[in-house]
């Protein structure tokens, strides 16, 4: 046998037998079951991609009238995210071994799977994304929660009464609405069935944040929005939403103690950009860097200020108006009211103190 071929046999053997890089068939694989999206949808394909080992997972903005953009989730930020996904099922009256329905199932990232898990209950999904369909599952899966959009909602109790299933329909289920505006048309049907109706409003960037007018996480903050009196601009964890909403006055719709009306809710014009004042991160390179990963995958603009004070003891972020002109409106520097950032920034330094191991994706030789 010629040398270099046996040379090549053996290196061959070699790289099989004792490599400690996976072939694709050793890979592991995140399925839409392991996150607990695993229903239909008409507006989605099934398609495999490589997710990078430091995100948790990655999904998809709603995308109304815009093209939804991916959205990557990291590990650092989980426990708070779940926690608010897991309280919002208690307050919809869920409890350890309920049934909750999804009818949208990308809903369930914005839950993240270990929601699920903290409140002990079971996600179902519908066998096709219909309104007949839902209404099957409804009669046939009788779950305590409903999580799905308001107007889909209130579309298929409408039918369920042309249909003839109006009686099957089990009584006193938790409408828990996400996605869209509250329909406020649901409220009179829903209560023929005395089902209880909840606002939810969220989105795949930064999970569940508000439950009919009451926050679902600790690092929000309302800041006055300066074209609408009476209006304020939600931010989550320093990190603005870009939605807007009234405030005060005799309450949420559904909760007279809820001051968030998020069934009123308007983007906000213009949108706040971030820039960090001060930062526990300690070199600017790091910021830098996390500055760029929120843009990429939370849709943020955050800047590093040019005077940045690295290695400070907590976050100070300051809300910018870049246009008509660029004008500081609010600063934000208590670290209960940071947490998001801060969970942002703490993934940017775990992925820099971890080591590449892809032999194949080393820069710099």
């Amino acid at each position: 046998m010629d040398v270099a071929q046996q040379a090549v046999d053996e290196l061959a053997y070699l790289a099989e037998e004792f490599s400690t890089a996976p072939a694709l068939d050793e890979m592991e694989r995140r399925t839409l079951a392991d996150k607990a999206t695993a229903g239909p949808t008409s507006a989605h394909v099934i398609e495999e991609v490589h997710t990078p080992l430091n995100f948790a997972y990655t999904t998809f903005t709603t995308g109304s009238t815009a093209f939804q953009n991916i959205v990557g989730v990291t590990w650092s930020e989980l426990p708070e995210r779940e926690r608010s996904g897991a309280r919002a099922l208690s307050r919809a009256g869920a409890r350890p071994d309920d049934t909750v329905l999804l009818c949208y199932a990308p809903l369930g990232n914005v839950f993240s799977r270990g929601a699920f898990e903290r409140a002990q209950v079971r996600p179902v999904f519908l066998s096709r994304s219909s309104r007949d369909a839902f209404l099957v599952a409804l009669c046939r899966e009788r779950p305590r929660v409903v999580v799905g959009e308001s107007s889909f909602l209130r579309a298929s109790l409408e039918d369920a009464k042309k249909l003839g299933v109006w009686d099957a329909v089990p009584e006193g289920v938790h409408l828990l609405c996400a996605g869209t505006p509250l329909d406020l048309e649901l409220l009179p049907i829903a209560e023929e069935k005395g089902a209880v109706v909840h606002d939810l409003y969220g989105c795949q960037e930064f999970g569940w944040l508000v439950m009919d007018g009451a926050p679902l996480r600790d690092d929000l903050t309302l800041v006055a929005d300066p074209q609408r009196e009476g209006w304020a601009m939600l931010v989550a964890g320093g990190l603005p939403t870009g939605d807007s909403f009234p405030v005060g006055g005799t309450g949420h719709v559904l909760n007279p103690a809820g001051i968030i009306h998020t069934y009123s809710r308007k983007r906000t014009t213009p949108e706040l950009e971030v820039v960090v004042q001060a930062c526990t991160a300690q070199s600017a390179l790091t910021l830098e860097r996390a500055c760029r990963s929120i843009l990429r995958i939370k849709g943020r603009i955050v800047r590093m200020a040019p005077d940045v004070v690295v290695g400070a003891p907590a976050n100070e972020l300051a809300l910018m108006s870049a246009w008509p002109e660029n004008r500081m409106v609010a600063v934000i520097d208590d670290p209960e009211k940071t947490v998001l950032f801060a969970r942002l920034l703490e993934a940017q330094e775990r992925y820099q103190a971890t080591s590449k191991s892809d032999p194949l994706w080393t820069k710099g030789r």
